[in-house]
């Protein structure tokens, strides 16, 4: 079962409560003592937490004392920003990133419990845009060699941080790596492509899913991807806006990484490794169906080579998510962002519909477990070079 954070603008809230007003504004008190329990996400450092299990069982404060802890915290930022931050800069940027971040965390919450709803509504009204059949992926051949990854501002997390030069600490130190020849799919894994991988009985296959991705699979009942019904017409699937036939075109979503590896198998190749992936993106311009775009849905390929690089789903990778050579989290509680979930879950590359477009970049590394669904993610073909895909 999914566990929905309905909390995200209070949260954000809190972060600027705690970690800069509380320390840096004399005599500033908290608004509601209480908050600091409640809406403390993952904080150990910071003090006891609500339970996570329990999070979707909080129905107070309501939506007018939301807004006015928001408001009561919002004015006490602007004095503070308004004043001589010193060496506070970058912790106001990770507050607004971390932000950003939950912008596309609500609407995944959104989607997910719209979709538990009867009556499946949509978030949002409009139409379905019109696709054209996509024709079969191409690959982009890589020469292999020593690549350069990770973010290449110099400097320390949080030093100063701008919103132009911005990075999440797990995206550094910036590190070299060897990469072996290989090569990419120039698209995404898509809808028509997912069905052939059902039609060919693939979830009743032990043989080609990993140990703990079959026994998820046959303890949860999985056929299909998250939010895909089966009707006397078809398959159709809920998006956000509204339940509609399956596009063959579309790039699959909301898939596992333990479905994204038995794919990659069933259709002869592999899922990239993070560094193959960066080093084929780095090249590319950093554009896509993101959040500004207002589709809120992965679209179909357009054009040709490389493509799909940045928006419509998060990229499954091989990769496990562990530290960069050199990575020290920052000190004190903020240190909690991301070092200490660097433990039994996979990276995924890219963005999606629903990411702003400030959080896509070739550098971003995102996280999950692998058999999470509830994001939006999907899968690029990778082989290694002279492989007969």
């Amino acid at each position: 079962m999914t566990v929905v954070d309905v909390r995200p603008r209070t949260l954000v809230t809190w972060f600027l409560e705690t970690f800069l007003l509380q320390p840096h504004v004399v005599g500033y008190t908290p608004v509601e003592p209480s908050y600091a329990y409640i809406f403390n996400s993952y904080y150990e450092a910071v003090g006891a937490r609500h339970p996570r299990s329990e999070r979707g069982l909080i129905t107070r404060p309501d939506n007018a004392d939301v807004a006015a802890y928001r408001a009561r915290v919002d004015e006490s930022m602007h004095r503070l920003l308004a004043s001589d931050l010193g060496h506070l800069p970058g912790v106001v940027e990770l507050g607004l990133q971390h932000e950003q971040q939950h912008q596309e965390l609500l609407l995944m919450d959104i989607k997910h419990v719209l979709s538990r709803n009867p009556f499946a509504p949509a978030y949002d009204e409009r139409g379905a845009p019109d696709t054209s059949p996509v024709p079969p992926p191409g690959w982009v051949d890589h020469g292999g060699g020593i690549s350069t990854i990770g973010h290449r501002i110099d400097g320390r997390f949080l030093d100063g941080a701008s919103s132009t030069d911005f990075f999440f600490d797990n995206e550094g130190p910036c590190h070299q790596v060897l990469l072996h020849p290989h090569r990419l799919a120039d698209r995404l894994v898509t809808n028509g492509e997912w069905l052939e991988f059902m039609a060919a009985g693939s979830y009743s296959d032990p043989r080609i899913w990993l140990s703990d991705g079959w026994r998820t699979v046959s303890t949860l009942g999985w056929e299909a991807p998250l939010y895909w019904r089966r009707t006397t017409d078809g398959w159709v699937v809920h998006t956000l806006t509204g339940t509609r036939p399956i596009d063959p075109g579309e790039p699959v979503a909301h898939v596992s990484y333990y479905e994204a590896e038995a794919f990659a198998r069933w259709a002869g190749a592999r899922l990239p490794t993070e560094f193959e992936w960066e080093a084929a993106a780095a090249s590319r311009p950093v554009e896509g169906n993101d959040l500004s775009t207002g589709n809120l849905h992965p679209a179909a390929a357009v054009g040709s080579g490389l493509r799909q690089m940045f928006g419509d789903v998060r990229e499954w990778t091989s990769s496990a998510y562990a530290p960069y050579p050199g990575f020290r989290p920052a000190e004190g509680a903020v240190g909690e962002y991301n070092g200490k979930f660097m433990i039994d879950q996979q990276v995924l590359r890219g963005g999606a519909c629903i990411t702003p477009d400030g959080h896509l970049r070739s550098t971003y590394r995102n996280y999950f477990p692998a058999s999470s669904r509830w994001m939006f993610g999907g899968l690029r073909l990778a082989a290694d070079a002279g492989s007969p895909v």
